[in-house]
């Protein structure tokens, strides 16, 4: 299976690297990479003991069940961010400065350097990411703080955009691109990790998390039945627990539940993750559960094979589509009651599944003419 290599460069001032003791940069990574460790420990009236440290180790993984896997990684990210950024303004992150986060949050949005300027959802974020990592080292961010409000007001205000919304995958969209699919084991497991998503909803991670059983695996995310009405889906999503029904299609070259049937078959899997790697040459199923990367690569590959929106640039083609396409796609396209989609997705509110929907309900109430004109 083809890996995706990734980099990450690190930032240093002269003046840090040349002051900072090997143990002093030890420990700096050792905090970056576990968080947690200065958030759950024993009171310090407390003796250590065995049972006493499995407890808190199994605290810890608790706490880190609390937030996604992919929330976790961004968040950790945030704060050694701003740790290095402080370090370099003579600054120390702990205990919180509001006045810095005002000052940090600035230089976020004015760009500095060979640093681009960042959009105002990224830099909300990056705010969010400093208070949970504040919270678990046990001070309170007070993000109404005049030093932090107020800037954060301001940088709304003069910088805020319409929200960019990628390009719904609509039905005849999905048909040619699983159309570009070969029929071997690796075409099987995307075609059906297309049609899946697709009919389901769901967000890549979803996808990728499934299990052929319930607690086949530690790292589960839910499991899927199979059924000779369509499939039943149970996932542990972002708003907690949902069951997401799959019916069968009209035939089985677009039936998401059949896709799922011949890849579980061929690629002799009725245990742990549904969708895995395969050897080299697309042979033999592996045991390693997919990456959600996996799914968002899938689907840029396949729009472009299919030339859907072939009238743009590749570039802007590409950036056109992500995970999120199929989950727009089904609400752009299931022409059903919206209650029905908003169950689907799994979405608190409706407002939130109108998001979703590219081209349905617009002018479907005119209060220019209901006004008489």
């Amino acid at each position: 299976m083809e890996q995706e290599r990734q980099s990450e460069n690190t930032e240093k001032s002269s003046s840090g690297t040349a002051n900072r003791s090997p143990v002093a940069e030890s420990d700096e990574d050792n905090e970056r990479a576990h968080p947690d460790r200065e958030a759950l420990t024993l009171p310090s009236f407390v003796a250590g003991s065995g049972a006493l440290d499995r407890l808190v180790d199994t605290a810890r993984d608790y706490a880190r069940a609390a937030a996604s896997e992919n929330t976790l990684k961004a968040y950790a990210k945030d704060w050694a961010h701003f740790t290095r950024w402080c370090r370099m303004k003579g600054a120390e992150p702990l205990p919180p400065s509001p006045e810095m986060i005002g000052l940090y949050m600035a230089d976020l949005a004015a760009g500095s350097g060979p640093s681009p300027a960042l959009s105002v959802a990224t830099i909300d974020r990056r705010l969010s990411g400093l208070t949970w990592n504040y919270a678990q080292r046990g001070f309170t961010l007070d993000r109404k703080n005049r030093h932090i409000a107020t800037v954060l007001a301001g940088i709304k205000r003069k910088h805020a955009r319409p929200p960019v919304q990628k390009a719904a995958i609509l039905a005849e969209d999905i048909l040619a691109m699983v159309a570009t699919l070969p029929f071997g084991l690796r075409g099987l497991r995307d075609r059906a990790i297309l049609l899946l998503g697709y009919a389901g909803g769901l967000r890549r991670s979803e996808i990728v998390s499934l299990d052929v059983h319930k607690d086949d695996t530690p790292d589960s995310g839910g499991w899927i039945e199979i059924f000779d009405q369509g499939a039943l889906l149970t996932l542990n999503a972002k708003t907690g627990w949902r069951e997401v029904e799959i019916g069968r299609g009209s035939k089985e070259q677009t039936c998401p539940v059949h896709a799922v049937e011949q890849w579980l078959h061929f690629a002799r899997i009725d245990f742990g993750p549904v969708f895995v790697g395969t050897s080299r040459d697309g042979k033999r199923a592996s045991e390693t559960r997919l990456n959600d990367k996996h799914v968002a690569r899938l689907i840029k590959r396949t729009v472009m094979d299919a030339g859907i929106r072939s009238e743009l640039p590749e570039k802007d083609r590409l950036a056109l589509f992500s995970g999120h396409s199929l989950r727009a796609g089904l609400a752009s396209s299931a022409e059903v009651d919206e209650r029905y989609v908003q169950k689907q997705l799994g979405h608190a509110s409706a407002e939130m599944t109108r998001r979703y929907q590219r081209r349905r309900d617009r002018f479907r109430v005119n209060l220019t003419k209901a006004a008489g004109l």
